[in-house]
């Protein structure tokens, strides 16, 4: 895939961060921390969203900082040093010259420098913008380095007298998507729909779980993901029923659904589908009418998200749905008002209807605004999910409800002529499952 973040795309993140903290604010954000899995094997390296929003910069080991109207440059990162040995036994390092030459920083310096180099540029700043309570490390660091800045303060050097959470000035813009964002997230939408065709194809009783998985797996990296968006979720029979679960190890069984939620992180933008078919490829009876009230439910929640309406309608819509059928099929008793009101449904649909979409799968942005809940903007873009799920040993309903569990998630672009599909490529409808089911 060749979809990609321009250096200009890049360049405008900075200066529109800047604009929101004013001239005499400073921005630091750390890389992600290199975790280690056991013993002397790392997770395979993913860098922190915010870090990689404003620079494109993947490497650990490194620090961004922003000083609006600095006169030797506003955008300087620090970062490894390059060292042919270590380069030798784990890849290429871009150095200060790469991250001046390749990223556009200003300038650039050691990571090794950072404690001497940093409070230097803090000075005179009267805000300190940075990640607040997310490694330990990083909150004992910057402390440390505005500390060292007070400590100046009989020679007339004036330290930052106040610190503030990165999230408020940064995550607003990241919630409202560009055309090249948009454009990365319907090439990753698109290959995660052919790794949900490919899993319902090759499915059949006796398969198990994980094999599912793997045909999933193989369709998100063979167009270039690094790695699935998250765990993915196959959950077969009554495993469907657990909103995460993650075990993936059960054997499929004839005449059971099997749930799969799963999506491809691309260029770092995530897919996120939940689909649900039978194994054996033909619903029953049950499964059929529970499907269609899902369905409804989830086309019925997509068609309000327009610019302008709440966050909240959505779910509001879909809830009314699930309830209407849940009703009609005998599983919930009473008027449908009271219903609602009481949250009788809650132990069929315990979820939110949705949540937004971008960089992280569960990405950043406010939900309300001073108390209200937030409207939609044209570049936003979120999940709409919808499911329902009938324990296995829920006794107050007929054996032939228990263990069925289903979700329908879809990822929806906001715009001024309506919501926008991304997804769209991942079966549905009921007639387009059962001639894919067990095709392979």
């Amino acid at each position: 895939m060749t979809v990609r973040i321009s250096p200009e795309e890049f360049a405008c993140r900075r200066q529109a961060l800047m604009a929101r903290v004013g001239r005499d604010a400073a921005v630091i954000i750390p890389a992600a921390v290199h975790h280690r899995r056991n013993r002397d094997t790392e997770y395979r390296y993913r860098q922190d969203s915010d870090f990689y929003y404003l620079t494109g910069f993947a490497e650990p080991e490194a620090l961004l900082v922003l000083l609006p109207g600095r006169a030797e440059g506003e955008f300087v990162l620090f970062c490894r040093d390059r060292d042919r040995a270590m380069e030798i036994w784990n890849g290429y390092r871009a150095g200060p010259e790469g991250a001046v030459s390749d990223f556009g920083a200003s300038q650039a310096f050691v990571i090794a420098d950072v404690a001497t180099k940093l409070p230097e540029l803090l000075a005179g700043r009267k805000q300190v913008y940075a990640p607040m309570a997310t490694e330990t490390a990083f909150d004992a660091d910057l402390a440390g380095w505005i500390n060292a800045v007070r400590s100046q303060a009989r020679a007339g050097v004036e330290a930052p007298q106040s610190l503030h959470a990165i999230d408020q000035a940064l995550h607003p813009l990241r919630l409202i998507k560009s055309a090249a964002e948009i454009a990365i997230m319907q090439a990753a939408a698109d290959l995660s729909a052919e790794g949900h065709r490919r899993a319902m194809a090759v499915a059949k009783a006796g398969r198990y779980e994980y094999e599912l998985e793997a045909e999933l797996l193989h369709s998100f990296t063979r167009h270039g993901c690094i790695a699935p968006a998250y765990g993915s979720i196959v959950g077969g029979g009554a495993n469907a029923c657990i909103l995460h679960y993650t075990e993936n190890n059960a054997e499929l069984r004839d005449g059971d659904l099997v749930l799969i939620d799963a999506g491809g992180e691309l260029a770092y933008y995530a897919a996120d589908i939940t689909r649900t078919f039978p194994v054996n490829g033909r619903f029953s009876a049950e499964q059929k009418a529970l499907y269609e009230v899902v369905l409804a439910a989830q086309l019925a929640a997509i068609d309000v998200v327009q610019v302008g309406n709440s966050w909240q309608l959505p779910h509001e819509t879909a809830v009314r749905v699930l309830c209407e059928g849940l009703l009609e099929l005998g599983l919930l008793k009473g008027e449908l008002s009271a219903v609602i009101e009481a949250g009788d449904y809650r132990r069929f649909y315990m979820h939110r209807t949705g949540h937004w979409l971008g960089m992280d799968v569960h990405d950043v942005g406010d939900y309300r605004i001073d108390g209200e809940w937030r409207a939609f903007a044209p570049g936003m873009v979120l999940t709409v999910e919808p499911g329902l799920y009938i324990a296995p040993d829920d006794d107050t309903v007929e054996a032939r409800w228990r263990g069925i569990g289903i979700r329908i998630e879809d990822d929806v672009v906001v715009t001024e002529s309506g919501p926008h599909v991304l997804t769209a490529k991942a079966p549905k409808t009921i007639a387009e499952i059962e001639a894919l089911v067990g095709s392979a």
